[in-house]
């Protein structure tokens, strides 16, 4: 199966230290995908390199065989590339249907009607109302998003980058600062992502990391030290040194 997402040889340094060294990696579709390691590990910067945030040293990103390297950050989510923040980037004033509703506007080149009027446009409130109901988020739909609680948010987060139909979606930490309690809800949403949809999700929580994912990325000092499966992780002695020494430990004498 051809990948929908590629990188080659990234990299990329600030003031002559690497922070993303020689990275290489690939995504088929359907994939689900961790991006684990320590902090200062250079995930961030890998994020926002892929997505045209930041620019390369060298390296290629490619989307669907398309070298998007030279594409900014909006080309390449008009390509089907689409990420989440690890702090929600929402606006507070505006209701869940209206930020739906605009993502789905902007997707079909839309965005420059009277904003006001989409709800007069019923095929734009059906898929609005669709995507919503299957987060569980269709009663609070036009509320104001300062009135509905974070883990909400964070629903309400994936709910607008499912609007943009993307082909890759990148999740910074979506439970971060999601209470205990919702954890729940947003491990249902991540289950319940298109089965076509390649999903990488840079994560802290390993539990979360080990239920969602099938294939784990650790990286390290800016560069990949593993790249495998999840029960082989923590038997690697460079991640267990690197990062996970102490979760190993624990689920090795459990």
């Amino acid at each position: 199966m051809q990948p929908v997402f590629e990188v080659r040889n990234l990299k990329r340094a600030f003031g002559g230290l690497a922070v993303t060294n020689d990275v290489s990696l690939s995504m088929a579709p359907g994939d689900r995908v961790a991006l684990i390691g320590p902090n200062g590990a250079g995930k961030t910067t890998f994020v926002n390199l892929v997505t045209g945030n930041l620019a390369p040293d060298s390296g290629e990103v490619r989307l669907g065989g398309e070298t998007v390297t030279g594409i900014d950050a909006i080309g390449r989510v008009r390509r089907g590339l689409v990420r989440s923040f690890q702090v929600t980037r929402l606006f507070l004033d505006m209701t869940p249907a209206e930020h739906v509703a605009l993502a789905v506007l902007q997707r079909d080149g839309r965005s420059g009607r009277l904003f006001g009027n989409f709800l007069s446009m019923p095929d734009v409130m059906d898929e609005v109302g669709q995507l919503l109901g299957k987060l569980g988020l269709r009663e609070l739909m036009h509320r104001k998003v300062s009135e509905i609680a974070y883990g909400q948010q964070r629903l309400l987060e994936i709910a607008v980058a499912l609007a943009l139909k993307p082909k890759v979606l990148l999740l910074d930490e979506p439970a971060a600062g999601v209470p205990q309690s919702d954890t729940g809800r947003i491990e249902q949403a991540l289950a319940d992502l298109p089965a076509d949809l390649a999903v990488l999700m840079i994560e802290h929580d390993m539990d979360l990391v080990f239920r969602f994912a099938k294939r784990v990325v650790v990286l390290a000092a800016g560069a990949i030290i593993f790249d495998g499966s999840p029960s082989d992780v923590t038997q690697d002695p460079r991640v267990r040194e690197a990062y996970l020494g102490s979760y190993a430990n624990a689920s090795h004498a459990a």
